[in-house]
């Protein structure tokens, strides 16, 4: 058979993917047998390009999904992306302005259509890149949140709330974005820890008696005060209440108002009271019936009340303001303050709490049915410790503002009358209000916040508001895979909407997976110069070597350290299962691979061994799937493929092959191919291409892999007496290769003899398979252990539940200098081992340090107190002999 050394990856994984796509091997039918296994995918943004966290998303998923599909599962994977509002408005504006254009020329529709030609082009970009990962997406039934069938999906919905009287408009303090010109929901506000100042300004009292000072970060408000506050039992204030102050420059008086919000402890325990620009003072305002007067508008520049500062940036102001306020003496001193900001999770510009008219839906009722869910049993987090994060919001949530500033998205269905000023909300557009009939309408400017549109996904792209037969056969998914940052954005709200019109939760399992960091566990980002390119890796090592190492380091609760070297090892992994099937097929015969698998008459101990282990592996490997242990799934068929199946079954195995026997070679040769077929089927989900490659060369393997039947464990192909005869061979061989490791044995220094006391029908299994276990560990011979026999003084003792091993180190090293070595090694590993550890009882380092240099640091220190432990045991034996 022609094969090569190494597998060709960039040639095999284009032809086998357009195959399996060409073949129409993704799709489902809602008419096929079988239990449906459902995901639908988490859509990246139209704008994106496959970055980290996707290909991490797209590998646990693709991994399940060709797992199910294997075990004869109905199973759909839905694929689809995200008009994205904010994201792709700001893209598409962006390329206008280096033509000279501005939305606001080309008008609303003009825009809208521009936006589409854009999507067209570029849309599509991200879908096109999950097939280099392998994604076995149903691209048939790709979706996008803009689509006509989502979008009468997002109307309907909007109109049944605003029906059910959960959906309702009003005048709100809300997060405004002064670049991107939209409102945000809280959980679109970001913070990030900044250096301000306290600044103390004096209020005086307008008749002309004293002052109050109130501490600000934010004196360019205070044209928008209307009050100040001191707290009704502060002995200090508590007699001003009633009395009336001056709002610095601009001498409006307000009056001083009593109220237990106030902290006392804060600045000098008087506050001022912007009813229009801090969410608190909005609830004060309203609580002592305060006007709300606007002061910054909804550009960030002051508006006319700020008097000669007006049409000024609002930090532009703040500057210009001090000196005129410490002119007047109205600025009394100034403390530097670090402090959070909160910024625009999209554009990174200060946001400013401002009053505005909103839409909003009233999610106390839909949260509580949300949280029910998961407190009994009906969705599943995995790690369960997000259970915990995801009731802290629901337990404590605010209404949604839904509504956003912007052109594109899915415009809200609601009609303002110009003649009565009521409301029409329709799933039709209307002719006439709805409640003077006047044909003075005009539609609500607004668009609805792309995560309104995003919660309906696991129904809406199933056909829904239609009562279709995907709908009825793929609701409730099965499993969500996502990041941890949008539990609240998107898990929570896809649980409250597919509660709330599916009576159902959308998924049975929420998988939540860590981040994806750099080799120092730093975060990946661009001013860092640390972002890996995931089509880059692919193009270098091949998409198999990636997802495995995805899968093996996606370890529940542990975010994940990629490195070139980590991915770099499973692409040798890759040419290790590829070399081992060449030698199997190369020598497969006339063998051809049976319908029945491994299974048959395994007479040596070799094949008895290989077939329990392969039963213990394929157990091992389904329950990790289905727990999804994706570490220790990549974990066991590494440690299988590599460590037994490649390094003993083939070695044992080769002298069948060569020797006179050709009925024993020939039955050699049909359960390699049955055990080559079964490995490839354990890893075909993790890593597709390689196996799918290989199975197509295996005599007699009839159709795909990635729709071949997944292996099934069988308890009654265990054979214990197989296991612990190779097992033994596998000890000794640990043992004496641990044992030149330690003391640095010369390669070429022949160890003889190496003797073995224990079991005796064990070591009688050696005396078959001596010349490899010679060959493996450098050893001239073994003996057996006689009666009452003491182990020599200057050997080493290795013992294992059957007995032990003695090698013999005289005339191989030279034992005195050796325990030098050790010495001066192990005094190292103690002072680097003390210094980690005084460190990691720093309080002030604990405090300090960026979180991923304190965990380096106790991996350091558990690394180095087990390396001191080895070296100290070597060192106690290596003296008992001296």
């Amino acid at each position: 058979m022609d094969m090569g050394k190494n597998f060709d990856h960039g040639e095999a994984e284009r032809r086998i993917y357009e195959w399996w796509e060409r073949s129409g091997f993704f799709r489902a039918d809602p008419e096929k047998p079988g239990e449906p296994f459902v995901i639908v995918i988490p859509p990246p943004n139209v704008t994106g390009n496959l970055h980290m966290g996707h290909a991490l998303d797209e590998t646990l998923q693709d991994i399940l999904i060709r797992y199910h599909r294997m075990r004869g599962d109905n199973t759909l994977w839905l694929p689809g992306t995200d008009h994205a509002g904010i994201a792709t408005q700001n893209v598409v504006e962006t390329a206008l302005a280096a033509e000279g254009l501005t939305r606001q020329a080309l008008g609303r529709a003009g825009f809208i259509e521009r936006v589409w030609q854009w999507k067209e082009k570029y849309g599509s970009n991200i879908v096109r890149q999950l097939r280099r990962l392998g994604a076995s997406c149903d691209f048939s039934r790709e979706r996008f949140t803009m689509d006509e069938g989502l979008s009468r999906a997002v109307r309907e919905v909007f109109v049944s709330l605003h029906e059910e009287g959960l959906i309702y408009r009003a005048l709100h303090l809300i997060n405004w974005c002064p670049r991107c010109l939209t409102a945000l929901a809280d959980l679109e506000v970001e913070h990030e820890e900044r250096r301000g100042a306290l600044y103390y300004l004096g209020y005086r009292f307008a008749d002309g008696e004293g002052a109050l000072t109130v501490a600000t970060t934010r004196p360019e408000t205070i044209f928008g005060d209307m009050a100040v506050a001191v707290h009704p039992e502060d002995e200090r204030y508590r007699g001003h209440i009633g009395r009336r102050v001056l709002v610095p420059l601009i001498n409006r008086p307000v009056p001083v108002i009593g109220d237990a919000y106030v902290d006392r402890e804060f600045g000098t325990g008087v506050l001022k009271v912007t009813p229009a620009h801090d969410p608190n003072d909005f609830k004060l305002g309203q609580a002592h019936g305060l006007e709300a007067v606007r002061a910054i508008e909804e550009d960030g520049r002051l508006s006319p009340i700020a008097g000669r500062y007006a049409g000024q940036d609002r930090f532009e102001a703040r500057r210009a303001m001090l000196p005129d306020l410490e002119a007047q003496g109205l600025l009394t001193r100034t403390e530097a303050l670090n402090h959070a900001v909160g910024v625009c999770y999209r554009c990174r510009t200060v946001v400013e709490p401002s009053l505005s008219r909103q839409w909003f839906v009233r999610t106390a009722s839909l949260a509580a049915e949300a949280a029910r869910a998961v407190r009994d049993g009906r969705t599943a987090f995995v790690p369960k410790t997000w259970e915990k994060t995801y009731f802290a919001w629901l337990d404590n949530i605010r209404d949604w503002c839904i509504s956003r500033q912007l052109w594109w998205g899915h415009q809200i269905p609601a009609w303002h009358c110009a003649e009565c000023g009521g409301l029409t909300v329709t799933r039709e557009d209307p002719a006439a209000c709805a409640h003077c009939r006047s044909g003075r309408i005009e539609r609500d400017p607004d668009v609805l916040d792309t995560w309104f549109s995003s919660a309906l996904w696991p129904f809406s792209t199933l056909g829904w508001p239609d009562k279709t037969r995907d709908l009825a056969r793929y609701y409730p998914t099965s499993v969500l895979v996502t990041g941890f940052d949008i539990i609240f954005f998107w898990v929570a709200r896809m649980m409250m909407m597919g509660l709330h019109f599916q009576r159902r939760p959308p998924f049975g399992t929420v998988i939540i997976h860590a981040l994806v960091k750099d080799a120092e566990g730093r975060k990946m980002s661009k001013s860092k110069g640390n972002v890996k390119d995931p089509l880059e890796i692919i193009d270098r090592y091949g998409a198999d070597a990636f997802r495995f190492t995805l899968c093996a380091l996606a370890g529940q609760g542990r975010d994940i350290r990629l490195s070139d070297e980590r991915i770099a090892g499973y692409g040798r992994f890759v040419n290790k299962l590829w070399n081992a099937s060449r030698l199997v097929l190369t020598n497969a015969g006339r063998a051809r691979l049976g319908e029945a698998g491994p299974a048959g008459p395994a007479d040596s101990l070799p094949d008895r061994w290989l077939a329990s282990r392969l039963n213990r592996l394929t157990a091992q490997v389904r329950r990790h799937l289905d727990e999804f242990a994706y570490d220790h799934l990549a974990e066991s068929l590494y440690h299988f493929v590599w460590d037994e199946f490649c390094d003993w079954y083939l070695e044992l195995v080769k002298p069948v092959l060569h020797g006179p026997d050709e009925a024993a070679a020939e039955a050699a040769r049909g359960r390699m191919l049955a055990a080559l077929s079964v490995i490839l089927r354990l890893l075909h989900p993790v890593m597709p291409f390689v196996t799918e490659e290989l199975w197509s060369k295996i005599p007699g393997a009839a159709g795909p892999l990635m729709l071949a039947p997944f292996p099934a464990a069988d308890e009654a192909g265990l054979d214990a007496e197989a296991e612990a005869g190779i097992g033994f061979l596998m000890d000794v061989t640990r043992a004496v290769r641990s044992v030149r490791a330690d003391f640095r044995v010369p390669p070429a220094s022949l160890l003889t003899p190496v003797i073995l006391a224990g079991d005796q029908a064990l070591t009688r299994v050696l005396a078959e398979y001596s010349p490899l276990v010679l060959k493996l560990t450098g050893s001239a011979a073994f003996e057996a252990a006689g009666p009452g026999q003491v182990k020599p003084r200057e050997a080493s003792l290795t013992a294992f539940p059957w007995g032990e091993v003695w090698v013999p180190l005289a005339g191989h090293i030279d034992m005195a200098e050796e325990a030098r070595r050790l010495e001066k090694e192990a005094a190292g590993l103690a002072r680097d081992l003390e210094a980690a550890r005084a460190k990691l009882a720093n309080p002030e380092y604990l405090g300090k340090a960026p979180e991923d240099i304190v965990e380096d640091m106790r991996r350091r220190e558990a690394d180095l107190a087990a390396r001191r432990g080895a070296v100290e045991r070597s060192l106690a034996l290596l003296k008992g002999m001296l």
